[in-house]
């Protein structure tokens, strides 16, 4: 049986992707290296859509956020923070794992925080030193589609901002040089369809500055200092890198090169609205607003009487289609589906019809035909 992921990551690897990993190891200190790593860097960039310096880490996107905090966050510092899902709830932590002090603007899981809001905050206190947010809150399906006005407004505050871009980098429109983004991190698993554990992130020169005037450092792994130092001088990493990885991501990036990046971005739009499209013709209803919805994760609130584990289970043992359930407070109560990656029509069109078939034999009336007909029409 075919194994479709259409998780909101790991995604599904192109079999070029797969390949490049079984290239022979090299020294991660010598030439053939350098030259793997500035091609990485120059394709970065295109994606990020930067002049600014960017940078491949070994970990897991958790790590790179991280490593943003940790690079410009002090202890005493006030960051403004909007709450509305796990992963902003978890950056929040890594905030304050450092002494830095929250100031939450809490959002309602399912909605998007508005400009309004964020200039509000940075009102009442003045003395912040940077916004951090989420720009696609995996957990809830939600983008915020404020944020190129929320970085016009950090800007012009004199404000950092930080942003997580980890499931939507790839996937959906994100200017970090026009949109004043500070510091940017994404994940390699995610819309580029490369296997797990790098973490990327772009960094801007106002953050480099704040860098510079810190008297102490958070971190040693996760030295962005050391990593400009390094890249600069031998084209290299501070430490051992996972050059099979950096082997995946390179051809990962070939591959987005080739399709265009604006492309691909509308690939996965289509998708995204296909598969909502046909989740309406079901009846489902959808965690989040219609303003603020994902192109990269849909969020499906469960029919009352559907089983998650019974639900996902049928899919994933009989279909063959994986998906993902929910996090935090909404384990159980929703499922979710990564339109990320490689994703296509037909992926679409088989996730929607396994689904259909799924609540059928979960004792739900759902018509495979309209479901199917529906995210046709939303592609035509």
């Amino acid at each position: 049986m075919r194994k479709l992921l259409m998780l909101p990551g790991p995604t599904n690897v192109p079999d070029r992707v797969l390949e490049a990993m079984r290239k022979p190891m090299i020294n991660h200190r010598g030439p053939e290296f350098h030259k793997l790593h500035e091609n990485i860097v120059e394709n970065l960039k295109y994606v990020f859509q930067t002049k600014n310096d960017v940078y491949a880490l070994t970990c897991s996107g958790t790590g790179g956020v991280e490593c943003a905090i940790f690079n410009v966050i002090d202890p005493g510092d006030k960051v403004i923070m909007p709450i509305g899902g796990v992963f902003s709830e978890r950056m929040a932590e890594e905030v304050k794992s450092v002494g830095g002090s929250v100031v939450e603007i809490p959002i309602a899981w399912g909605k998007a925080v508005k400009v309004e809001q964020v200039e509000e905050a940075l009102n009442k206190n003045e003395d912040a030193k940077a916004v951090a947010l989420v720009y696609n809150e995996t957990s809830t399906g939600v983008t915020t589609r404020d944020l190129r006005k929320i970085g016009d407004l950090t800007y012009r505050r004199g404000v950092l901002l930080i942003v997580d871009a980890i499931s939507i980098l790839g996937g959906d429109e994100l200017k970090v040089d026009d949109w004043h983004i500070d510091i940017c991190v994404s994940g390699s698993q995610k819309c580029l369809a490369c296997p797990p554990g790098l973490a990327l992130i772009s960094v801007s020169e106002r953050a480099w500055k704040v860098m510079e005037k810190r008297k102490t450092r958070q971190s040693f792994y996760f030295d962005l200092l050391a990593c400009k130092r390094f890249y600069e001088e031998r084209k290299e990493t501070p430490f051992t890198p996972a050059v099979s990885l950096y082997y995946a991501l390179d051809e990962a990036l070939r591959m987005l090169r080739e399709e265009g990046l604006e492309k691909r971005i509308e690939r996965h739009r289509a998708c995204a609205s296909a598969l909502y499209k046909a989740f309406e013709a079901l009846g489902l209803s959808l965690l989040a607003d219609p303003e603020a919805r994902s192109n990269t994760v849909i969020a499906i609130n469960y029919p009352e009487g559907v089983d998650d584990a019974k639900f996902r289970g049928i899919l994933r043992d009989e279909y063959g289609i994986h998906i993902a359930g929910g996090m935090g407070k909404l384990r159980g109560k929703i499922f979710r589906i990564g339109s990320m990656g490689t994703v296509t029509k037909d992926d679409v069109l088989v996730t929607v019809e396994s689904i259909a078939l799924t609540l059928n034999k979960l004792g739900l009336k759902a018509s495979v035909e309209d479901a199917v007909r529906a995210a046709k029409e939303a592609f035509m």
